[in-house]
């Protein structure tokens, strides 16, 4: 009797900041929805942080905040330290079943503000890593997508936005800026792109020539 292979939880991961880049500027809030690949929702987490006292907020950022009042309401309400929050989150993702992924639209934007937070705070990253002793709460480099739904959708790169998404696709959560409100739609469209590329032939797996 074959084994049974290991169940994959998806930890879709929208973020709000107070500018383009973690370095700078700070996370203001952030939500994850674990998710099996059929959008079987395993549980949320959602978190308002306090901004960093060594970041200061991009002006291009605060002045688009400016046209997202409410948005702005539930990034900035009851905010908590990241040196609480993050171990918190580390410690929820643990407590998923089988292999946690992180998944995000963009990877390169929401991956890029969470790890950075996670190995300041937490001891941990978004991607995992090739070192033994290290914390892994996730698997692998995680799922963009922003990638992923361009290519399904058979569209051109610069045709592959998230915007460009069937709202349909999203459940018809709108997109509010609203980190929780984002997540939930986001998992919405992975299980889509999944049920897509579950109809498309398989390709099996060989041995590669990539080594590392």
């Amino acid at each position: 009797m074959s084994e049974e292979a290991p169940i994959t939880t998806f930890v879709v991961t929208d973020i709000e900041a107070d500018g383009p880049s973690p370095l700078r500027s700070s996370m203001l809030s952030f939500a994850s929805v674990a998710c099996d690949v059929t959008g079987t929702v395993l549980g949320e987490f959602e978190a308002v942080l306090e901004p960093r006292s060594d970041r200061t907020p991009h002006p291009d950022t605060m002045a688009w905040w400016e046209t997202q009042p409410e948005a702005w309401v539930h990034a900035t309400t009851n905010p908590e330290p990241p040196e609480v929050v993050m171990p918190r989150y580390a410690d929820w993702v643990e407590s998923l079943p089988g292999f946690r992924v992180f998944a995000a639209a963009p990877m390169i934007f929401d991956g890029l503000w969470m790890d950075h937070y996670l190995e300041t705070y937490a001891g941990t990253r978004v991607l995992g890593t090739p070192l033994k002793h290290a914390r892994q709460i996730f698997r692998g480099g995680g799922v963009c997508l922003y990638t992923m739904a361009g290519t399904l959708r058979g569209a051109e790169y610069l045709k592959w936005g998230m915007q460009r998404v069937p709202p349909e696709w999203y459940g018809h959560i709108e997109h509010t800026h609203r980190a929780i409100d984002d997540a939930r739609g986001f998992a919405n469209v992975l299980a889509r792109l999944f049920a897509i590329s579950g109809s498309l032939p398989k390709v099996e797996a060989t041995e590669s020539v990539y080594k590392k």
